[in-house]
């Protein structure tokens, strides 16, 4: 087992976390995405002498939420919201630093109104956003394109 595995392991085995990827998120699944983002923010951490363990760890948990949790306020909102909600979720299994609850509670600035204190919590920032738009590309985009063609095909089908 390599080090980044050893770190998650706990995490990554909690039923709870792991439902996570039932929930969709950026074309892919939540847990599909906190992966790529705790893997990217593992690998610049170590590379940069930073608490590398915690923010990992942290950066798995980031968005530690379900869709059900932020129903009623609406796509806009949720983006400034969910972290307190994956915040809230990660304290109930997890005993979590300073330096945790900065990176999840700050992960989505600007937007959530909490500052990055630390390093790490600036890694995540921008590991997340980077994340978030190549999944949106990759992953998002062409199911929509896919949805179009299937529609386009449909209406020409049917005027045979």
């Amino acid at each position: 087992m390599n080090e980044f595995d050893l770190i998650v392991k706990d995490i990554v085995n909690n039923a709870n976390f792991r439902e996570l990827d039932s929930e969709l998120h950026h074309g892919i699944t939540r847990y599909g995405h906190s992966l790529r983002v705790a893997k990217g923010v593992y690998k610049i951490t170590k590379k940069l002498h930073m608490n590398y363990k915690e923010a990992t760890r942290a950066a798995l948990l980031h968005d530690f939420f379900f869709n059900y949790q932020l129903e009623e306020n609406g796509p806009i909102k949720n983006l400034g919201e969910h972290p307190k909600v994956a915040y809230l979720n990660a304290t109930k299994y997890y005993n979590l630093s300073d330096l945790q609850k900065n990176m999840i509670l700050s992960h989505m600035f600007p937007l959530g109104g909490v500052l990055p204190k630390y390093k790490e919590s600036f890694c995540i920032t921008l590991v997340d956003k980077v994340v978030a738009i190549y999944e949106q590309q990759r992953y998002k985009v062409g199911m929509k394109l896919g949805v179009y063609f299937l529609f386009i095909f449909n209406m020409l089908t049917l005027h045979k």
